[in-house]
């Protein structure tokens, strides 16, 4: 019998991530409750990466109201921890039939160990997701999205591209604990160009079953990013490799791009073999 809830959305932006300028928290939990969402999570970016910033390349323009320093590199500004802890509260008073999960977006945390490791320990986050938005080129951080561009370094190949993220991807699992969830394992598809012809994951399926097996081993969960949305091959190697919990996440960055797909999603995680956990709002778990 496939379920018909939706499952937790728990991988959501509001205006306090540096990217979301369209973001809102309280409007976010109205459209929650409008959708019989049972959960959400507020997972806000901490990114410490300063991605190079090539002049004239697509990021330049969106990222320069933010912070470029002189170096053509982006600042990422700090998440206001004290700001959004108090948005959150303000909103769990105000939605009392919503559960409002406080939550982190860890950039890189494996290469920023330190400071994520700090962030946690100041205050009390119910989800902690781990994310890869770059690759080392070169010796230089890039985001993946750009290094599809032509200013990008060494006439990168989208394969290689796909290769060199799944590989720094087993190296984040296998060096930082500090995250519970293994957000948006496919990143580099948002960007996929067309002229590289349809993306496939069997092309890819020994490097993703390395990573999802030491994701497996490490008993943390995976993520199923409603955004391009995760493919089901991804998921069923992800059962067959044991993996227990899976965590939905629209990755939102405006209300109405809240459990966007999920429908449809969670009706293709059930055929692979999860099912929601005893508690609503838990992860997903394989039957």
């Amino acid at each position: 019998m496939i379920a018909t809830m939706l499952p937790p959305d728990n991988h959501v932006h509001t205006e306090w991530s540096w990217d979301a300028a369209h973001g809102s928290m309280e409007a976010s939990c109205a459209r929650a409750v409008e959708l019989g969402l049972g959960t959400i999570a507020f997972t806000e970016h901490m990114d410490l990466t300063r991605w190079v910033i090539t002049p004239g390349c697509k990021g330049a323009t969106q990222r320069e109201a933010l912070r470029v320093g002189p170096d053509n590199r982006f600042n990422p500004p700090p998440l206001d921890t004290n700001g959004y802890q108090a948005s959150i509260q303000a909103c769990r008073d105000r939605y009392p039939g919503l559960r409002i999960l406080s939550g982190v977006e860890l950039g890189e945390p494996h290469w920023f160990g330190d400071q994520c490791a700090a962030l946690l320990a100041g205050g009390a986050y119910d989800r902690a997701l781990g994310s890869l938005h770059s690759l080392q080129i070169e010796g230089e951080p890039w985001i993946i999205d750009d290094l599809y561009s032509p200013y990008a370094p060494a006439d990168l190949e989208p394969d290689g591209i796909m290769r060199a993220y799944l590989a720094e991807a087993l190296r984040m699992i296998q060096s930082s604990d500090l995250f519970a969830v293994l957000a948006h394992i496919d990143y580099p598809v948002r960007a996929w160009p067309a002229e590289a012809g349809p993306f496939e994951p069997a092309d890819y399926e020994e490097e993703y079953r390395g990573v999802l097996d030491a994701l497996a081993r490490s008993g943390r969960a995976l993520e199923v990013n409603t955004t391009v949305p995760l493919r089901a091959e991804i998921v069923r190697w992800w059962y067959e490799v044991g993996g227990d919990a899976v965590s939905f996440g629209s990755d939102a960055h405006r209300p109405s791009q809240l459990a966007r797909n999920f429908l449809e999603v969670s009706a293709m995680v059930e055929g692979v073999g999860f099912r929601p956990g005893r508690d609503a709002h838990d992860f997903w778990r394989r039957r």
